[in-house]
């Protein structure tokens, strides 16, 4: 039995909470909703006798023991995910009882709080230690409780929360499927409590369709980052001359990374805060913000401009999506990828109605197999780009549960000094043979490949050796590195198709690994210009300077010269030349 908040998408109302990127504010930008508040969960765990007979699932399973292993799995899980969130334990139908309003049965192991190690020690001794063996002697069992005064206890918990909170979950776990079968007014008390805590926080119920699947789930250890689920921006989308709708920009993809170091203090083992300060050059004083400028050289002059002036240039439009017009799908090329996409969502906080308009113009769009080409302005501060919304229909999986979102992706188009040509060699043509052979390879090595489905093996290194640290555990558990390919089923598959392609293609005598030949450099002096060195004579730097090669020169000789000249010198070699230019008036 649990309750908590849908995981759906759904046209009308919507929660923000998608993506983790650039939290900085906009025009646009509501205030509210669950942006950086914390997740609640609570486990409340039937501790009756039953629940100490080994009957679960025919493996002579404790059911308890396994409620604790699973309470130990999420905990740590959220230690990686989301150590921000709130976590708590609480037994019923024990004999003794710990709670705030001293109800009888009702036992609070674990209080409302961030995951960290001594909660998950305190786990693993009850599972491990006499804890558990000894349950009877410390927590007693009993029949006697009543579900209204459980429930009433975990909402004085999350009422009594220091913390601001967003989601809140409270999962039930236990064997018996009708408690107060036979007292009717603890049942009726009990539903009245519940309906209480579902409308207390205003939050849409699910129901796990098969709580098996949803047990076996929360047993499953996962070390990675769990990103919330909250617009990025939010924005208006502008079809036409005053028509507007309102939408949420998500993030869906971004780069999992490791968590930066903190530093402490070797002596205290306190950490260390950062502070910058600029300094003036000439009279070594702290710089205030109204005393410093910004340039750009230009020609060898420099260019200065005050902090506003910089916002100001850096300003183009105000934020929002602008539709430019439709073009074909087909139109939309791979090599275009400039970086991962956005998605698009409606969202009726900025304007009304949005959702409606919204979901027309996605039907449009699938009917017709085109994509809206939009420019796009994220921020105020940020220049325009164009991007591409490819139309995505709702995809739902088993027990009609949504597996893709209906909306639009923001693919990001490249302008054209983005688009780089290359000069190639012209490639030597295979012969009908090798194609022939690279056909039966590819065709005996098609497999099936999603990369959602591989964990990032430096990642998990990362968190294991921490989990083994903080822990105090002997052993670190092993990752296994699925990046690395699977040779021996290869070989297998593709027999000796690898071995006779390798002798049609390549030379006779060819190894793999070997170490191929440096290419020498043409005779004709083609290739990368070379740098000057003092060591091969005197440079006239003033003829370099009026020949316009003065990059192909060392920066010592640079420097050198300014000195000769009297001039400062700056470090960066692009400095070191507009100073030059710049003495030399060209």
């Amino acid at each position: 039995m649990a309750t908590g908040t849908g995981t759906g998408w759904t046209w009308g109302t919507w929660a923000e909470d998608q993506g983790e990127e650039e939290d900085e504010e906009t025009e646009y930008q509501p205030s509210g909703g669950y942006t950086g508040l914390k997740d609640c969960l609570i486990f409340l765990i039937d501790c009756t006798s039953e629940m100490f007979a080994a009957t679960f699932g025919g493996d002579n399973q404790v059911p308890f023991e396994l409620c604790i292993k699973c309470a130990k799995s999420v905990l740590m899980n959220k230690v990686v995910s989301s150590e921000k969130d709130l976590v708590g334990i609480v037994f019923y139908g024990t004999e003794k009882h710990k709670n705030p309003s001293d109800f009888k049965h009702v036992y609070i192991y674990q209080d409302l709080d961030t995951p960290d190690a001594p909660r998950i020690k305190q786990l693993e001794e009850m599972l491990e230690g006499d804890g558990y063996n000894d349950f009877d002697a410390t927590f007693g069992h009993s029949n006697n409780f009543s579900l209204s005064d459980v429930l009433w206890t975990c909402s004085t918990m999350l009422a009594n929360s220091a913390y601001k909170y967003g989601h809140k979950r409270i999962l039930l776990f236990t064997n018996n499927d009708h408690p107060h079968e036979r007292r009717p007014d603890l049942q009726r008390q009990a539903r009245a409590k519940a309906k209480d805590l579902i409308y207390e926080g205003d939050e849409e119920v699910t129901i796990a369709p098969n709580p098996v699947e949803r047990f076996e789930e929360l047993l499953t250890r996962v070390r990675s980052k769990e990103m919330k689920k909250r617009a990025i921006q939010k924005i208006p989308l502008t079809l036409g001359p005053g028509l507007e709708i309102g939408v949420g920009v998500y993030c869906m993809v971004r780069e999992a990374r490791k968590p930066s170091f903190v530093r402490l203090d070797k002596r205290t083992n306190e950490e260390l805060k950062t502070q910058t300060k600029y300094l003036c050059e000439d009279t070594a004083t702290e710089l205030m913000p109204t005393d410093m400028k910004f340039y750009q050289p230009f020609g060898g002059e420099k260019v200065a401009f005050e902090k506003e002036e910089v916002a100001e240039v850096k300003k183009f439009a105000e934020p929002g999506l602008t539709l430019m017009g439709f073009k074909p799908k087909s139109r939309l090329k791979k090599h275009y990828y400039v970086k991962p996409s956005n998605f698009i969502y409606p969202d009726e906080s900025i304007v009304n109605g949005s959702s409606r308009l919204f979901v027309a113009l996605l039907k449009k769009c699938l009917e017709r197999d085109v994509i809206a080409v939009c420019r796009y302005v994220p921020r105020s501060n940020t220049p325009p780009c164009f991007v591409a919304l490819v139309p995505q229909e709702e995809e739902l999986g088993d027990n009609n549960l949504q597996v893709s979102p209906p909306g639009f992706h923001a693919i990001y188009l490249p302008f054209g000094e983005d688009l780089r040509k290359l000069q190639l060699p012209e490639p030597s043509k295979a012969s009908p043979d090798q194609i022939d052979k690279a056909k039966e390879i590819i065709k005996k090595l098609t497999f099936n490949f999603q990369s959602e489905a591989f964990e990032n093996p430096v990642l998990q290194k990362h968190y294991r050796t921490l989990e083994a640290i903080a822990l105090e555990h002997e052993n670190e558990e092993e990752v296994t590195d699925l990046t690395l390919p699977d040779t021996d089923r290869m070989r297998n598959r593709a027999g000796d198709l690898i071995g006779q392609f390798k002798d049609m293609v390549y030379p006779v005598g060819y190894e793999p690994g070997d170490k191929v030949t440096k290419r020498k450099a043409p005779a004709d002096g083609g290739g990368a210009a070379k740098k000057v060195k003092a060591a091969d004579g005197p440079v006239d730097v003033e003829a370099a300077a009026r020949g316009g090669t003065l990059n192909t020169l060392t920066v010592p000789i640079l420097k050198e010269f300014l000195k000769s000249v009297g001039e400062k010198a700056p470090t960066k070699k692009a400095d070191l030349i507009a100073a030059i230019n710049t003495h030399l008036g060209l």
